[in-house]
Protein backbone atom coordinates (compact mmCIF):
# COMPACT_ATOMS: atom_id res chain seq x y z
CA UNK A 1 0.00 0.00 0.00
CA UNK A 2 2.33 2.42 1.20
CA UNK A 3 4.37 1.54 -2.91
CA UNK A 4 1.48 2.66 -4.39
CA UNK A 5 1.10 6.10 -2.68
CA UNK A 6 4.86 7.16 -3.27
CA UNK A 7 4.11 6.17 -7.14
CA UNK A 8 0.98 8.43 -7.12
CA UNK A 9 2.58 11.61 -5.76
CA UNK A 10 4.31 12.24 -8.88
CA UNK A 11 1.46 12.72 -10.64
CA UNK A 12 -0.55 14.70 -8.45
CA UNK A 13 2.34 17.04 -8.30
CA UNK A 14 3.59 17.28 -11.98
CA UNK A 15 -0.49 16.41 -13.49
CA UNK A 16 -0.18 19.63 -15.29
CA UNK A 17 3.34 19.26 -17.07
CA UNK A 18 2.42 15.23 -18.21
CA UNK A 19 -0.32 16.62 -19.43
CA UNK A 20 1.99 18.42 -22.02
CA UNK A 21 3.93 16.11 -22.33
CA UNK A 22 0.64 13.42 -23.55
CA UNK A 23 0.92 15.22 -27.52
CA UNK A 24 4.39 13.40 -27.76
CA UNK A 25 2.23 10.41 -27.76
CA UNK A 26 0.30 11.09 -30.95
CA UNK A 27 2.60 11.97 -34.42
CA UNK A 28 2.11 14.70 -36.08
CA UNK A 29 -0.47 13.89 -38.98
CA UNK A 30 0.74 11.87 -42.16
CA UNK A 31 0.67 13.75 -45.69
CA UNK A 32 -3.21 14.65 -46.60
CA UNK A 33 -4.12 14.58 -42.88
CA UNK A 34 -4.35 17.01 -40.32
CA UNK A 35 -4.24 16.54 -36.63
CA UNK A 36 -6.80 18.35 -34.28
CA UNK A 37 -6.06 18.93 -30.33
CA UNK A 38 -8.89 19.84 -27.71
CA UNK A 39 -7.07 20.03 -24.26
CA UNK A 40 -10.39 20.21 -22.25
CA UNK A 41 -10.48 22.37 -18.94
CA UNK A 42 -10.77 20.62 -15.68
CA UNK A 43 -14.45 20.18 -14.11
CA UNK A 44 -15.72 18.87 -10.59
CA UNK A 45 -17.06 15.77 -12.02
CA UNK A 46 -15.79 14.54 -15.38
CA UNK A 47 -18.11 11.52 -14.73
CA UNK A 48 -21.03 14.20 -15.92
CA UNK A 49 -19.87 15.24 -19.11
CA UNK A 50 -19.11 13.44 -22.58
CA UNK A 51 -17.91 15.00 -25.17
CA UNK A 52 -19.61 14.87 -29.00
CA UNK A 53 -17.30 15.09 -32.12
CA UNK A 54 -18.69 16.70 -34.79
CA UNK A 55 -17.18 15.98 -38.00
CA UNK A 56 -18.29 17.84 -41.40
CA UNK A 57 -18.14 20.18 -44.33
CA UNK A 58 -19.36 23.65 -45.34
CA UNK A 59 -20.59 23.14 -48.65
CA UNK A 60 -23.48 24.73 -51.06
CA UNK A 61 -26.64 22.63 -51.04
CA UNK A 62 -30.33 23.04 -51.62
CA UNK A 63 -31.90 24.55 -48.42
CA UNK A 64 -34.97 21.71 -48.65
CA UNK A 65 -32.96 18.44 -48.24
CA UNK A 66 -31.30 16.51 -45.53
CA UNK A 67 -27.40 16.04 -46.58
CA UNK A 68 -25.25 14.05 -44.47
CA UNK A 69 -22.25 12.28 -45.27
CA UNK A 70 -21.50 8.42 -44.83
CA UNK A 71 -18.05 8.35 -43.15
CA UNK A 72 -17.12 7.58 -39.46
CA UNK A 73 -15.04 8.05 -37.10
CA UNK A 74 -12.73 5.37 -35.87
CA UNK A 75 -11.27 5.10 -32.38
CA UNK A 76 -7.38 3.58 -32.25
CA UNK A 77 -5.46 2.93 -29.59
CA UNK A 78 -1.87 4.98 -29.63
CA UNK A 79 0.50 1.92 -29.26
CA UNK A 80 2.68 2.53 -26.06
CA UNK A 81 0.53 4.56 -24.40
CA UNK A 82 -2.82 3.66 -24.10
CA UNK A 83 -4.04 6.06 -25.05
CA UNK A 84 -7.62 7.03 -27.61
CA UNK A 85 -7.37 8.47 -31.00
CA UNK A 86 -9.63 9.06 -33.26
CA UNK A 87 -9.66 8.67 -37.08
CA UNK A 88 -11.55 9.96 -39.83
CA UNK A 89 -10.16 8.32 -42.84
CA UNK A 90 -12.73 9.97 -45.43
CA UNK A 91 -16.08 11.77 -45.31
CA UNK A 92 -17.57 9.20 -47.30
CA UNK A 93 -20.44 10.57 -50.33
CA UNK A 94 -22.45 13.04 -49.52
CA UNK A 95 -26.02 11.79 -49.54
CA UNK A 96 -29.24 12.96 -48.45
CA UNK A 97 -32.98 13.46 -49.09
CA UNK A 98 -34.50 13.91 -52.44
CA UNK A 99 -37.23 15.86 -52.06
CA UNK A 100 -38.04 18.45 -55.02
CA UNK A 101 -36.75 21.73 -55.49
CA UNK A 102 -38.61 24.64 -56.78
CA UNK A 103 -36.26 25.90 -59.82
CA UNK A 104 -34.23 28.98 -59.30
CA UNK A 105 -34.03 28.22 -55.30
CA UNK A 106 -30.51 29.27 -54.53
CA UNK A 107 -28.54 27.27 -52.58
CA UNK A 108 -27.20 28.08 -49.52
CA UNK A 109 -24.01 27.30 -47.31
CA UNK A 110 -24.69 24.50 -44.54
CA UNK A 111 -22.47 22.81 -42.82
CA UNK A 112 -22.82 19.04 -43.26
CA UNK A 113 -21.76 16.19 -40.80
CA UNK A 114 -21.79 12.85 -40.40
CA UNK A 115 -24.43 11.01 -40.80
CA UNK A 116 -24.29 8.41 -37.82
CA UNK A 117 -25.50 9.20 -34.21
CA UNK A 118 -23.77 11.50 -32.31
CA UNK A 119 -20.16 10.51 -31.57
CA UNK A 120 -19.66 10.80 -27.54
CA UNK A 121 -16.38 10.22 -26.00
CA UNK A 122 -15.33 10.56 -22.08
CA UNK A 123 -15.32 14.02 -20.79
CA UNK A 124 -11.05 13.15 -19.65
CA UNK A 125 -9.08 17.07 -19.12
CA UNK A 126 -5.53 15.33 -18.44
CA UNK A 127 -5.46 14.21 -22.32
CA UNK A 128 -6.01 15.67 -25.28
CA UNK A 129 -8.87 14.32 -27.53
CA UNK A 130 -6.64 13.92 -30.69
CA UNK A 131 -8.27 13.74 -34.13
CA UNK A 132 -7.06 12.63 -37.72
CA UNK A 133 -9.20 13.65 -40.31
CA UNK A 134 -8.57 14.51 -44.33
CA UNK A 135 -7.32 17.87 -45.30
CA UNK A 136 -10.42 19.99 -45.51
CA UNK A 137 -12.38 18.21 -42.82
CA UNK A 138 -13.97 20.66 -40.38
CA UNK A 139 -13.98 19.88 -36.62
CA UNK A 140 -16.52 20.95 -34.21
CA UNK A 141 -17.51 19.40 -30.49
CA UNK A 142 -20.13 20.10 -27.80
CA UNK A 143 -19.98 19.17 -24.02
CA UNK A 144 -22.76 17.38 -22.47
CA UNK A 145 -23.30 17.05 -18.80
CA UNK A 146 -25.85 14.66 -17.23
CA UNK A 147 -28.29 16.73 -14.46
CA UNK A 148 -27.03 15.83 -10.66
CA UNK A 149 -30.34 14.57 -9.76
CA UNK A 150 -31.89 11.33 -10.84
CA UNK A 151 -35.46 9.86 -11.29
CA UNK A 152 -37.07 6.39 -10.84
CA UNK A 153 -38.19 4.43 -13.10
CA UNK A 154 -41.97 3.56 -12.73
CA UNK A 155 -42.31 -0.57 -12.99
CA UNK A 156 -45.00 -1.33 -15.15
CA UNK A 157 -45.85 -5.44 -14.90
Amino acid sequence: MFRWVLLLIPLFVFGSEVSQNYLKAFPPAKKGMERFVLQLPAKENEADYRVELIAGKTVKTDPINRYFYSGVIRPETVKGWGFTRYVIDDLGALAGTMMAVRPGTPKVERFITLGKRPYLIRYNSKIPVVVYAPEGVELRYRIWSAQKESHPMPLRP
